[in-house]
């Protein structure tokens, strides 16, 4: 193999390395968020792959090199989302009935996410659909309107 070759092989596995790294920083507890949502043991695979779902967006938001605080608010805000899809799956047999990302996808909005419930403060739901409002576009491939 040329010298060549071996950067080429090399370069990926270090890249994913840091992004692993970085992402285990921002995100500690991220293996423990499926767990978190469940209402019953069936729940525990569709939460893994909400995380799966959500992680290359969460990648994406380190990659912005936005503020500690900002980063923290769309991680805490992206995990909030995720006990939503899990709570409306079960109580919505249309939602159970889809793909885990096509229902995180459908609860989304250009606009924002769902409503959380219990109610949270407006301030806080503001921040959830900023949070949701990122994700759509990421999703989309949408820019926010000019304001």
């Amino acid at each position: 193999m040329s010298r060549k070759d071996e950067n080429v092989i090399k370069n990926p596995i270090i890249a994913a390395d840091a992004s692993a790294q970085a992402l285990a920083q921002y995100c500690p507890d991220l293996g423990n968020w499926a767990s978190s949502w469940c209402f019953e043991q069936s729940d525990l695979v569709h939460g893994q792959r909400i995380v799966n779902f959500l992680k290359p967006f969460l990648l994406h938001l380190l990659n912005q090199r936005l503020s500690a605080k900002t980063l923290r608010k769309h991680r805490d805000n992206l995990w909030m989302l995720g006990g939503a899809v899990i709570r409306r799956r079960q109580e919505n047999s249309t939602l159970r009935r889809m793909a885990v990302e096509s229902a995180t996808f459908a609860l989304l909005e250009e606009d924002g996410g769902p409503l959380i419930w219990p109610r949270i403060s407006q301030s806080e739901q503001d921040s959830f659909d900023a949070t949701c409002r990122k994700l759509y576009q990421f999703l989309t491939g949408t820019k926010s309107p000019e304001k």
